[in-house]
């Protein structure tokens, strides 16, 4: 009686096994296959979220060599505009004195000319006999020719002074402007990176704030996977271990049957009674 009882309770266990475990199975693979698809989309996030730390870095090197560069230039630019402050200051004195020059120098002479002269008179006083007078008047006609032919040298020295100073100043003007545009040119190029790191920020900050419910989702599945998985270690082992008693169990039933059975054939022999084909098939099974 207690055999049959405990035979029944294996068997309502079995049952109650072999249904959890057909459960679990399944619920293993699909927790199994969702925290791989998490896993995967917090991979890739991370790797966004890397990306961008890793670019925003990099950016801020950049745009602080930029910065650096943009000081140096300002230094720069503001040396060549002092330069240029002086260097007006310098033109605008020889021009002055050029201006002055001008009011005190008759312009229509020509210094080629005045040399001409000057020569023409001192190779007549050389080769002509003159009365003393004639040639104390060519002397002096000489001294004020010369007179004005240093000062028209003068003048010609204010222009070319006035030249110089133009053409310096204009070189260091370029030099000013170009120095400038230097300035401008980079400190744009450092707005451009400050503003792309800025919008990396944003984006980080975007991705931080999709990384923390992919992290709890993946979490809780893994949970689940990880209970999953241990119920079925448990219960697996189990149903298989029921699975074999049960076996055992109805091979002695049947050995049992079979007995019983060919008892029967070999009464029914003894009394000469006629055997069926099951008759016969018990009595083969015990032979065997």
């Amino acid at each position: 009686m207690d055999e049959v009882k405990n035979s029944e309770e294996l068997r309502q266990e079995f049952q109650k096994l072999k249904k959890e475990v057909a459960e679990l199975k399944p619920q293993l693979n699909s927790f199994g296959n969702q925290k791989e698809e998490k896993f995967r989309e917090l991979r890739s996030l991370r790797d966004k979220i890397k990306f961008r730390a890793s670019k925003i870095q990099e950016l801020k090197k950049q745009r602080d060599e930029l910065t650096k560069q943009v000081k140096e230039q300002k230094g720069t630019r503001d040396k060549f505009n002092q330069e240029v402050k002086n260097k007006a200051e310098e033109r605008k004195e020889v021009s002055e004195k050029k201006k002055k020059l001008m009011g005190e120098i008759e312009q229509e002479e020509d210094p080629v000319k005045l040399k001409m002269m000057i020569q023409r008179i001192q190779t007549k006083i050389e080769t002509e006999v003159m009365p003393f007078e004639a040639e104390k008047k060519l002397h002096k006609k000489i001294k004020e020719l010369q007179a004005k032919f240093k000062e028209l040298e003068k003048m010609g020295e204010a222009w070319r002074e006035v030249s110089t100073a133009s053409a310096n100043l204009y070189e260091v003007r370029k030099k000013a402007e170009e120095s400038h545009h230097n300035v401008q040119e980079l400190a744009q190029k450092s707005q451009e990176r400050h503003e792309e790191i800025n919008r990396l920020y944003e984006e980080l900050k975007k991705f931080r704030e999709e990384e923390k419910p992919l992290v709890e989702a993946y979490l809780s599945l893994k949970a689940k996977f990880e209970q999953a998985k241990k119920d079925l270690e448990v219960k697996q082992p189990r149903l298989t271990e029921i699975t074999k008693l049960l076996h055992e169990d109805d091979e002695r039933d049947f050995k049992t049957k079979v007995q019983e059975r060919t008892t029967e054939v070999k009464e029914k022999l003894r009394k000469g009674k006629k055997l069926t084909t099951e008759d016969i098939l018990a009595f083969q099974a015990t032979r065997e």
